[in-house]
């Protein structure tokens, strides 16, 4: 199975929009001990916040299911040679409406549809459906309707629960247990809705080849999940700034044998940087870019900064940042400061990160130090 962007396993579609990487690797495949001895000067540096974390730039295949059954369309239903209707549609329910249950029913898997519709529509009852619309709960009652043709009954809407893509790990905090990846929401592929997660899973994913970005259209890594057995973590939350969830180890092909410390949006700065990414195979690079623009932010926003490549070998191998490196790690001076999220359509060898206090906060690895993200009370 190839979790690109187009082709992905049934269920939601969502779109990784992009992360970068540069330099090679040390011979080793690790950080120099330079590198480590200079992250741990700089920690001492800045007592505020002790948090070490794992630096990922590896690519994952990421599994999600739905908290429920997500409307993405409606579609009408043939019950006689002159009419044809959509129930759903008709109730009010919305492409982007999460189902949540029917008739009391939770409905955790997509197959419990079909059942309950079937069972309405043989006894003539109304359905009692409970969904949530932009974080508030509703209700709707509709009647389901015989498709003539396909000789079943139907409720005229298009419904998924789960979805699949390649993005990067961001980091894994060892004290924690928990990682960062991707750095931007999940939103299912049609509605634009971000995806609230029931439970998933991240994988190993090995990238066979990669589509390269040009002016107006950005490329693409493309990969195959690893199988089964390779499972490195949960995954819990969704949110603005990427998915989290519970992780044992760190994972294999990491750069580093020991965590190095994060920076906070403020100590940032305008000038050169690293990412890390995966460009063939499991192999996790360094590439150099520049942090360009730096938003000085009070409270936890995404585009925190903006980044642009400026190593020729990673340019001329995929032509900037492409779908799939959302994710990829930020490092400037010894610390961990961020994750590449989007690409400029009009300029692949440009775009936005976001900070790494932010996803530190949301992955819950921040609150059990003192290291305390720029928060401005209102």
């Amino acid at each position: 199975m190839k979790p690109n962007l187009r082709k992905l396993m049934p269920g939601l579609l969502f779109a990784f929009f992009l992360s970068v990487s540069g330099l090679t690797v040390p011979g080793s495949g690790y950080a120099s001990n330079a590198e480590i001895n200079h992250g741990h000067a700089a920690a001492q540096n800045g007592a505020e916040h002790d948090i070490r974390v794992y630096p990922g730039g590896q690519t994952i295949g990421v599994k999600v299911k739905s908290a429920g059954v997500l409307v993405v369309g409606h579609h009408l239903v043939d019950v006689s040679g002159q009419t044809k209707i959509s129930p759903g549609e008709t109730s009010g329910l919305l492409p982007g409406d999460l189902m949540v249950s029917i008739d009391g029913v939770k409905l955790n898997e997509i197959s419990r549809v079909s059942d309950l519709v079937k069972r309405a529509g043989n006894t003539g009852s109304e359905l009692n459906i409970r969904y949530i619309r932009e974080g508030k709960e509703r209700t709707a009652r509709l009647k389901p309707a015989y498709d003539r043709n396909d000789k079943v009954w139907r409720l005229g809407l298009y419904i998924r629960d789960s979805a699949a893509g390649v993005g990067t790990l961001t980091f894994y905090a060892p004290h924690e247990g928990v990682y960062g990846a991707l750095g931007h929401v999940i939103t299912d592929m049609n509605t634009g809705t971000p995806i609230v997660v029931g439970s998933g899973h991240i994988v190993e994913s090995n990238v066979t080849s990669i589509s390269k970005s040009h002016n107006g259209d950005p490329g693409e890594k493309r990969a195959v999940f690893m199988k089964e057995g390779q499972v490195l973590g949960n995954v819990e939350s969704n949110t603005d700034f990427g998915i989290f969830g519970k992780m044992g180890r760190n994972p294999d092909h990491s750069l580093y044998r020991e965590p190095i410390p994060v920076a906070m949006s403020s100590e940032v700065k305008e000038g050169p940087a690293q990412i890390l990414t995966v460009v063939e195979g499991q192999r996790v690079e360094r590439f150099n870019v520049e942090i360009i623009h730096v938003s000085r932010q009070q409270e936890p926003a995404t585009k925190g900064m903006v980044v642009r490549i400026t190593d020729s070998r990673l340019i001329d191998k995929t032509g900037g940042i492409v779908q799939g490196m959302s994710g990829s790690p930020i490092l400037q001076q010894g610390k961990l400061v961020g994750a590449v999220t989007h690409v400029f359509v009009n300029d692949p060898k440009s775009g936005y990160g976001c900070f790494i206090e932010w996803m530190l906060k949301d992955s819950g690895a921040a609150q059990q130090h003192s290291f305390q993200p720029n928060l401005k009370a209102v």
